[in-house]
């Protein structure tokens, strides 16, 4: 998963700073060889894709997936999403949802705003560990995504 000509930089928009933690650790622990990058909501988010604000002339990658919390303060994830996939250079990264909603509603509505995929954060540790395996063997390992302007 560490091939120099596809992105491996994964940023997280998520406002829980022990979920930031465990995602972390479920990282490590299945062996992600991924730049892994937080904001904390949707503002600092596309401030970081825009690199405007904190990100100007910061080292800020553009990152190659989005891992994208939905209930987030200041600008939630489906309005963030909504102006990534709005923007025509931005609308190529892949949006991961990664959230604790199972409503149908939600499921719908993300969907409808472009995501690639709305999983629900699981419950446990291990759980955890299992998805990021997944979703680094499948975002890294199996696609083939574009390479980064």
């Amino acid at each position: 998963m560490n091939d120099p000509f596809k992105p491996n930089v994964v940023l997280m928009a998520e406002d829980d700073s022990d979920d930031r933690l465990l995602v972390k650790d479920a990282m490590s622990e299945c062996s992600w060889d991924a730049d892994l990058r937080f904001v904390a909501n949707g503002e600092e988010l596309l401030d970081y894709l825009f690199r405007r604000g904190v990100y100007e002339g910061a080292d800020a990658p553009r990152p190659g997936l989005i891992l994208l919390d939905l209930n987030m303060p200041r600008k939630d994830g489906r309005e963030a999403l909504r102006e990534i996939k709005g923007h025509a250079d931005l609308r190529r990264i892949p949006v991961v949802v990664l959230t604790t909603s199972r409503a149908d509603t939600d499921i719908h509505s993300i969907y409808e705003l472009g995501a690639n995929s709305f999983i629900s954060k699981p419950v446990q540790f291990e759980g955890l560990v299992n998805l990021m395996r997944v979703i680094g063997q499948y975002w890294f390992g199996t696609v083939e995504l574009p390479l980064a302007k």
